[in-house]
């Protein structure tokens, strides 16, 4: 189901890039929300990442690493995001309406999702 997820994310985000780009008609806009979706894409990979830490920890009882490797590794991970948001509006000047369409990228694949679910549930 994640590998559905990150899928219908990079489809939805390609898919908003096109019509943020012929909706403001530049390129660089719809650059701008590549770059949004490859903001949500670190930081998916940062918090699965974390999540992928925990399960280790708490399955195994041996070889565990220690929860403040862990906890600096979650917020490296979250700031090596903020940088890379930081850089992209603020140094390469892109539309922050396109960044924050391409991170709701993310949302608008969990929603579809929700949705596929929700209508098969519901009227088997």
């Amino acid at each position: 189901m994640i590998a559905r997820v990150a899928r219908n994310t990079a489809w939805s985000c390609l898919a908003l890039a096109i019509a943020f780009g012929l909706w403001r008609q530049s390129i660089v806009s719809a650059i701008a929300v590549v770059g949004g979706g490859l903001l949500i894409g670190i930081s998916f990979w940062a918090i699965r990442g974390a999540v992928d830490d925990l399960v280790l920890r708490f399955r195994s009882e041996t070889g565990q690493k220690s929860a403040a490797f862990s906890l600096v590794k979650f917020f490296t991970r979250h700031a090596i995001v903020a940088l890379a948001a930081y850089g992209m509006m603020v140094r390469l000047h892109l539309d922050p309406m396109g960044v924050l369409a391409g991170v709701s990228s993310l949302g608008i694949a969990v929603a579809v999702e929700g949705l596929k679910e929700f209508r098969w549930r519901r009227f088997l």
